[in-house]
């Protein structure tokens, strides 16, 4: 979900670290691919680090092992989407391959937009390669199965949760650690509870007041979905509010009918969240995705909610990054019980993000598009593609000498995925996504300015959800 490549730049692509077990691959891709010679298939993904490996290295070496070309559009998180739908829309075989984000794959597969991956190659043996096992991801591979078939309708190409991230030589230094046990009687440590988050962030930001540090980051972009994402994604279920606040059988959204999104509880986390912006900097109310990352690299913040796409960079390049060797991974702050709820399976404490290509309905070059997809989900190509993007979508890749060595460069950030990412999950099943972020969006916009109050926001976000449903025939 994010657009960042600018900020990590490429240097670190090189051909060079192609694994001698791919090259070994050449004669069974050479063959399988021999119908297609010459074929051009075309994709379109958001800019990711993990979109441009594929664009930059998997891209290149699939059209020189097999003859096909690959033109490949890494463009932002809006455009991705406007054009990929716009084109399955009209059936016009712009695009041969597409990025699937896990939280719209539901909405594509009851518009029928997706090619059944699992049957096609059944249906044609030739092209599916002995490489290519589902069995190899991770669970998250269960985000893009059909919930009706269990057949695979998008390969994945990357995954990660959303930790929470802190300065580790500002916790670790015992100069503030004195003066934040002087200043709260407490000691500084990474929190585990909201009220612990609240009182570091305003300790951090009066004590780098004439330093350009602040005790948070807040993506909270007043005019972008990435608010809305923000909140009911990552913040609201600390709060044990989960699914956005609607129920998922009867597709209530207000307390009064048994929904949860203008609950007590996620009044609460509303009320804590924006209470944030006044321990955040200043760029805060227009920050997306990208800008937090931005925002915690350029050390203007102590700590906060990052996507964990970006903890490699942030955590290892100097080039981009002024906190390297400095970053700090924990598990966000929860209210009581929660932690609990997530550990039975019943909850969750944050979101675990990512996404899959799929085979746009609409493809004129559905074969060699189902050559590419093996292509990119083998074992092989898994590790240096984590390396890029700190994303990992194979269990195997976690074991990996060179994952390994990263990990202890960013203070355990694949450990903490690996033994904790079941504690996170993807977004709710919902087909109707896209319409309820666009009614329910604007009224988190009104609470960030302080135009509403978060409680009436709550209220009127949740009323303006029900009615939605109730237009598009979920509810009656």
């Amino acid at each position: 979900m994010n657009s960042f490549v600018k900020a990590v730049g490429v240097g670190f692509i090189s051909l060079g670290l192609w694994s001698s077990t791919a090259l070994a691959q050449d004669s069974w891709w050479k063959t399988a691919a021999q119908p297609y010679q010459g074929a051009t298939i075309r994709g379109i993904s958001e800019s990711t680090p993990a979109s441009k490996y594929v664009e930059q290295v998997l891209g290149p070496k699939f059209t020189e092992e097999t003859g096909i070309k690959v033109e490949f559009e890494a463009t932002s998180w809006d455009q991705m989407y406007d054009k990929a739908i716009k084109d399955m829309e009209a059936n016009t075989g712009i695009y041969d391959f597409v990025y699937i984000e896990q939280d719209i794959v539901y909405t594509y597969l009851a518009r029928n937009f997706l090619v059944d991956i699992t049957k096609s190659l059944a249906d044609n043996a030739k092209i599916a390669s002995p490489d290519f096992k589902p069995e190899n991801f991770t669970t998250f591979l269960n985000y893009f199965k059909d919930p009706k078939s269990g057949n695979v309708m998008g390969v994945p190409m990357e995954a990660f949760i959303k930790p929470y991230l802190y300065r580790k030589d500002l916790f670790d230094d015992p100069a503030i650690q004195k003066a934040y046990k002087d200043s709260t009687g407490a000691d500084l440590k990474p929190a585990t509870t909201h009220d612990e988050y609240t009182q570091i962030a305003k300790f951090f930001t009066e004590y780098g007041a004439d330093k350009e540090l602040w005790g948070t980051t807040v993506q909270a972009s007043s005019s972008h979905p990435a608010a809305f994402y923000e909140f009911f994604e990552s913040v609201a279920p600390t709060f044990g509010v989960y699914n956005w606040g609607i129920d998922g059988k009867t597709f209530a959204a207000t307390e009064a009918n048994g929904g949860q999104m203008n609950s007590a509880a996620a009044k609460k986390a509303l009320n804590y969240w924006v209470g944030l912006l006044k321990y955040a900097p200043p760029e805060s109310t227009s920050s997306t995705w990208d800008e937090v990352a931005g925002t915690f690299a350029a050390g203007r913040a102590a700590q906060g909610l990052v996507y964990g796409e970006n903890a490699a960079w942030i955590a290892t390049d100097e080039s981009k990054s002024t906190v390297v060797g400095k970053v700090g991974v924990a598990l966000p702050p929860v209210e009581a019980g929660v932690m609990e709820a997530a550990e039975s399976g019943k909850g969750y404490i944050g979101y675990y993000d990512g996404g899959a290509f799929g085979i746009p309905h609409s493809s004129k070059n559905k074969d060699a598009s189902l050559l590419f997809l093996q292509y990119i989900g083998q074992a092989s190509v898994q590790t240096d593609w984590a390396l890029a993007g700190s994303r990992i979508v194979m269990n195997s890749t976690y074991h990996d000498p060179k994952i390994v060595d990263q990990d202890k460069k960013m203070n355990g950030y694949y450990t903490l995925m690996r033994e904790d990412g079941k504690l996170f999950a993807g977004a709710p099943p919902f087909p109707f996504h896209a319409q309820v972020l666009q009614v329910v969006a604007p009224f988190i916009y009104k609470a960030i300015v302080g135009e509403i109050k978060p409680d009436d926001a709550l209220d009127q976000a949740a009323t303006a959800a029900e009615a939605e449903l109730v237009k598009l025939g979920y509810r009656k």
